[in-house]
């Protein structure tokens, strides 16, 4: 009993490797490769449709910050355009008192 207690996870292990793939991939029987990309010259492999695409899996961008840099203005930047923009510093009609 101590035996098959020292060796249960030992062989687990081995015995998760050894059911792996043992030869490359098909497609089920009756079933067909998918059909080449529109303007490819072939249709893709079962390697190439198992790889992720480099959006799926970016570059990582070690560059660490070095120093604080102000940020430069945005013209872009606008605020939201349900919000009266007061330009030339008078308050707007909603705000004035009535007369």
């Amino acid at each position: 009993m101590r035996a098959t207690k020292t060796l249960l996870p030992l062989l687990l292990p081995l015995l998760a490797g050894a059911c792996g793939l043992r030869e490359p991939l098909r497609p089920a029987p009756g079933e067909s490769m998918p059909p080449a990309p529109a303007m490819a010259p072939r249709a893709m492999t079962t390697d190439e449709l198992l790889a992720p695409p480099p959006i799926g899996r970016p570059g990582r961008v070690d560059e660490l910050l070095r120093r604080s840099e102000e940020r430069e203005d945005d013209r872009f930047d606008l605020p939201p355009g349900d919000i009266p923009v007061d330009t030339d510093g008078a308050s707007n009609s909603q705000d004035a008192p009535d007369q």
